[in-house]
């Protein structure tokens, strides 16, 4: 597991490193802490799904962001987008592999959901 931590030799100290730039989990944060990003790998997730199908998957998102999120992961390769020349238009989103390896976020932020949310009074 990677922590940004540094353990002192022979001491029960730890010093918490700086998040900066090259910190794993800032940089992770920065492709995937957008309000509607995980939402939207996790409900692609090991399907092929069509845009309509997506946004009505997704209650609250608009067309403008779901459209900016999916241009978004497609540029950087989380998900793949196959348009078919037919009219109407038809498009078909999926994950790549790259996409793939982050279900497992998704499913932990789900399982800590089911497990601990229900205890907090959400507001």
């Amino acid at each position: 597991m990677v922590r940004n931590i540094d353990y002192q030799m022979g001491k029960n100290q730890k010093n918490i490193l700086q998040s900066d730039e090259n910190c794993p989990v800032r940089r992770s944060l920065k492709l995937l802490g957008g309000k509607w990003t995980l939402l939207i790998l996790f409900q692609i997730n090991e399907r092929v799904i069509r845009y309509g199908e997506l946004k009505r998957a997704i209650p609250g998102i608009s067309e403008k962001v779901l459209i900016q999120e999916l241009n978004f992961l497609v540029e950087h390769k989380f998900v793949s987008k196959k348009a078919y020349p037919e009219i109407p238009p038809r498009v078909e989103y999926s994950l790549t592999k790259l996409g793939v390896k982050t279900l497992p976020i998704a499913d932990t932020l789900a399982t800590f959901g089911l497990e601990t949310l229900q205890q907090i009074a959400y507001r």
